[in-house]
């Protein structure tokens, strides 16, 4: 059983005093911030670039400085930049502010994972990866609820890490929901077989249940508006979330679960294990993903931007347009609004 921890769990009154530097104001970064300083956190600096964030930090009443000074004045600090700058971003600026006594905070233990950032072995080295996006985790903590995380003490320098590991959790407003044990290693694999395994079956079964049913002579707009723009299976998941994978089926006619368990229980699953093995074990667990990523960055070529204009040319992409022009919906508006 995994070890879970509350609010019961997480002593806020380690952090008064401490200084706790947010580097990065985007989603994460400005949620996290502000849900601090609602907690009582009297001392947040947030460490940024010249930019909108910048801008954005001022306008929520923070005093933004540059990125080494914010971690020169901090006990602790959230490394809440993208996975991909971050190293960069850590060599230039944070690496030399850090020293004994120090805490560097880590939202995914990708980067710990794989060797890019190393710290001494003087710093406290922790993670608290929330299990939701920055907009959701600040409008939770607002309504008095949380966000469940992951947590780990990943280097304990100081004898302590864990404990303030713990409060800075509940500073957040994730110890309100759990705070599960998870090592960064395990975290990262986690995150990269749902990328890399779980949502490319999931979006590989639906171009094919598209493609099937448009060849069959099914017009693109119903297999759409069926499959998933009425936003039901954002409804089943959510409902998998509350009661269960299986419970949520009780929310389904009797034909639909009929249907379902059937074909469950009649479905070969080897191949989609072996699927996912692969990407776990050959291509997450032993780096080659890693060294990939890594060197498509480097390399300078746009390599994702190929990946992504390939596939927005699928024709399911204009069907999309037609649907949501023809329900009256825009990106991300309800049917029926401007």
């Amino acid at each position: 059983m995994a070890e879970i921890f509350y609010d019961a769990d997480a002593d806020l009154t380690r952090l008064e005093g401490q200084t706790v530097a947010v580097i990065g104001y985007g989603i994460q970064g400005r949620a996290q911030a502000l849900n601090m300083r609602d907690s009582g956190v009297e001392n947040v600096v947030v460490g940024s670039v010249r930019d909108e964030s910048w801008e954005q930090a001022e306008e929520d009443g923070f005093s933004p400085v540059p990125i080494r000074e914010a971690v020169e004045e901090a006990d602790v600090s959230f490394m809440l930049v993208p996975d991909e700058v971050a190293p960069g971003v850590y060599e230039e600026h944070v690496e030399s502010a850090l020293g004994p006594g120090k805490t560097l905070n880590f939202a995914s233990g990708y980067n710990i994972a794989f060797g890019h950032i190393r710290p001494s072995e003087e710093v406290d080295v922790i993670m608290i990866a929330p299990r939701m996006i920055g907009s959701s985790l600040r409008t939770l903590y607002l309504e008095g609820k949380g966000a469940p995380c992951f947590v780990d003490a990943h280097q304990d320098a100081s004898g302590e890490a864990w404990e303030d590991c713990l409060a800075l959790a509940r500073a957040i407003g994730c110890t309100r929901a759990g705070a599960l044990r998870v090592s960064m290693e395990h975290e990262t694999w986690m995150d990269l077989l749902a990328e890399q395994g779980t949502w490319p079956l999931i979006m590989g079964v639906f171009l094919s249940a598209y493609e099937l049913q448009v060849e069959a002579g099914i017009s693109p707009e119903a297999v759409l508006l069926e499959m998933y723009v009425s936003k039901e299976p954002a409804e089943i998941m959510e409902q998998a979330a509350e009661v269960g994978l299986f419970g949520q089926l009780g929310l389904h006619s009797r034909t639909s679960r009929y249907g379902q368990t059937t074909r469950l229980e009649e479905l070969d699953r080897s191949g989609i294990k072996s699927f996912l093995r692969e990407a776990l074990e050959e291509r997450i667990r032993t780096g080659r993903f890693d060294r990939e990523w890594t060197e498509a960055q480097k390399s300078g070529e746009p390599v994702l931007e190929r990946l992504l204009e390939r596939a927005g040319s699928h024709p399911i992409v204009e069907a999309e347009k037609r649907l949501w022009e023809a329900l009256g919906a825009a990106h991300g508006n309800t049917y029926g609004e401007e």
